[in-house]
């Protein structure tokens, strides 16, 4: 279920260069302006891909670590890191 607010944070950075300029000044300044849940607000802090990715769509997710700097490997690294755990969990239950 993607997250209104946190789209909308990320739209806004994609959109505004003055805006994502002040992000990377002030992450939590920025984020504030924005009624951002706060364990969404912690993920976005820690740069947690596990824990946004299911929150949005996977372009603006993409866009959003280039802006904060995210190696392009490290982030697909992530992703499948996800993938990797998500297969692993669905192979335990089915052999259980």
């Amino acid at each position: 279920m993607t997250d209104y607010w946190l789209s909308k944070l990320f739209f806004d950075l994609h959109h505004d260069a003055d805006l994502a300029k002040a992000y990377r000044a002030d992450m939590a300044g920025v984020i504030g302006r924005y009624p951002i849940k706060p364990q969404v607000r912690q993920a976005l802090l820690e740069d947690n891909v596990a824990a946004l990715s299911p929150l949005v769509n996977a372009y603006l997710l993409r866009f959003y670590f280039q802006i904060r700097g995210m190696p392009e490997a490290e982030f697909i690294a992530k992703l499948h890191a996800i993938d990797s755990g998500a297969q692993a969990a669905k192979e335990t239950v089915a052999h259980g």
